[in-house]
C-alpha cells in the first residue's frame, strides 16, 4: 500500500499531466477547426502560400495579351502573398512538355495556362493531377475529368468595337492624316481561329457604320516580328488604309511604329496601347486578361470558384472593350466618342447582336 505522502504525490502528478494532455488537445483542436481558411490566412499563420504558375506558349514584353496576364498575376502577388513562377515558352513547340513538368515539379496549386498550340498536353497533365487547379486563358479547352476551367473572352465584341471606331475614323477627313477614300485594314500575326474570331468582329463593326468602306487584311506569320508588322502596315497605308488594327502579339508593335512613322493611326489590342506612339493610337482594344486571372483566384478564395466551368467573358463582362482615355480625346472628336458609347450601350443591352465566329 502507498503512503499517505506516495499518495499526495501520484496526485500531484496526475494534476500535472491533465493540464499537459489538455493543452495539448487544445492545440489540435485549434489546428484543425478552420478548414475554410484562405491563402492569405495561412500565410498569416505561418503555413506556406498559395502556389500559382503562369504558363505562356508566347512571351512577356508585348506590352499586351501576355503583359496583361502578367499584371493580373502582379496583382495576386500584392494582394494574396502568394508565390508565383511565370514560364515562358517564345513559341517553342519543343518546350512545351518540359514547361507544364516544370509547373508541376515547382508544386503548383493552380495554373494558368495559355495553351495555343499544346491542348492537348494541358488535357493529359489537368487528367494526371486532378488535384492542381487548371485555369485555360482564351480558349475552351476540356479534359476528362472535367477539371479544366476555361476563360473564353468574345474577341468578337471587342473587335467590334474596333471596327466601329476605325470606321468612324476613315470616314471623318477633318481628322488630320485621313483621306476621301474610305478603307481600314488590319494585320494579323497569324491565320488561326482566334485570330480570325478578332477579324470577324472587327468587319462586322466596320460594317455596321458603313459597309461601303474597303477592308484588307495582311497575315503576318509570326507573334514575334515587329519588322515584318512594320512593312505589312505600310503596306496597306500605300493602298489608301488610314487606320488599322493590330492583331499580332509582339509583331503588333511595328504596326504602331508604322502608324507614327507614316502620320497615320493604328489601333491597339488586348492592352491599353495608347499612349505608346501618342497622337496615333486612337483607342485599343482590351482583352483584360489581367483581370480574370485576379477575379478567379478571388473566386477560389471565397469558395465560389467552379473547376470545370467555361467563363464567358464579353463587353457585358467588362472581359474586353475598349481603351479610352487623354490620347483617344486628343484625336477623335467628343461627339465620335459618344457614338462609340451608344453603340457599346446597344451590344451591352442586345440591341444589336455580334455574331461568333464559327469557323475552324
Amino acid at each position: 500500500m502507498r503512503s499517505c505522502a506516495e499518495k499526495i504525490m501520484f496526485k500531484r502528478w496526475q494534476s500535472i499531466w491533465s493540464l499537459v494532455l489538455g493543452s495539448c488537445m487544445a492545440v489540435l483542436i485549434a489546428g484543425c477547426s478552420d478548414s475554410g481558411e484562405t491563402a492569405a490566412d495561412g500565410q498569416e499563420k505561418g503555413k506556406d502560400p498559395v502556389r500559382v504558375a503562369y504558363v505562356l506558349n508566347g512571351a512577356l514584353g508585348d506590352q499586351s495579351f501576355y503583359d496583361s496576364g502578367q499584371a493580373g498575376i502582379n496583382r495576386l502577388v500584392a494582394d494574396y502573398g502568394i508565390e508565383t513562377i511565370t514560364i515562358e515558352n517564345n513559341f517553342d513547340a519543343a518546350k512545351y512538355p518540359q514547361s507544364l513538368e516544370s509547373a508541376v515539379k515547382w508544386r503548383a496549386d493552380v495554373i494558368y495556362v495559355i495553351s495555343y498550340g499544346y491542348e492537348e498536353l494541358v488535357r493529359q497533365y489537368a487528367d494526371r493531377y486532378p488535384d492542381i487547379t487548371f485555369v485555360n486563358i482564351d480558349t475552351v479547352v476540356e479534359n476528362s475529368k472535367g477539371t479544366i476551367t476555361s476563360i473564353n473572352f468574345s474577341e468578337e465584341e471587342g473587335s467590334f468595337m474596333a471596327g466601329v471606331a476605325a470606321a468612324l475614323m476613315t470616314s471623318d477627313p477633318s481628322i488630320k492624316g485621313i483621306n476621301e477614300e474610305k478603307k481600314v485594314g488590319t494585320v494579323s500575326g497569324m491565320n488561326d481561329v482566334v485570330v480570325n474570331a478578332f477579324l470577324h468582329g472587327f468587319r462586322q463593326g466596320v460594317a455596321y457604320i458603313d459597309d461601303t468602306i474597303e477592308y484588307k487584311n495582311i497575315y503576318v506569320g509570326s507573334w514575334s516580328d515587329p519588322v515584318k508588322g512594320k512593312q505589312a502596315t505600310k503596306q496597306l497605308y500605300s493602298q489608301g488604309v488610314d487606320v488599322v488594327f493590330q492583331v499580332a502579339a509582339l509583331t503588333g508593335t511595328g504596326v504602331l511604329e508604322a502608324a507614327a512613322e507614316s502620320g497615320l493611326y493604328a489601333i491597339g489590342v488586348d492592352s491599353n496601347q495608347n499612349g505608346i506612339k501618342p497622337g496615333h493610337i486612337p483607342t485599343s482594344m482590351l482583352k483584360n486578361v489581367g483581370n480574370a486571372i485576379y477575379d478567379t483566384f478571388a473566386a477560389m478564395e471565397n469558395g465560389t470558384f467552379e473547376k470545370g466551368a467555361v467563363i464567358y467573358s464579353g463587353l457585358a463582362q467588362d472581359g474586353v472593350g475598349l481603351a479610352i482615355d487623354e490620347h483617344s480625346r486628343a484625336i477623335m472628336p467628343a461627339a465620335m466618342l459618344e457614338q462609340l458609347e451608344t453603340v457599346k450601350a446597344k451590344v451591352v443591352a442586345g440591341e444589336i447582336v455580334v455574331e461568333p465566329y464559327k469557323g475552324a
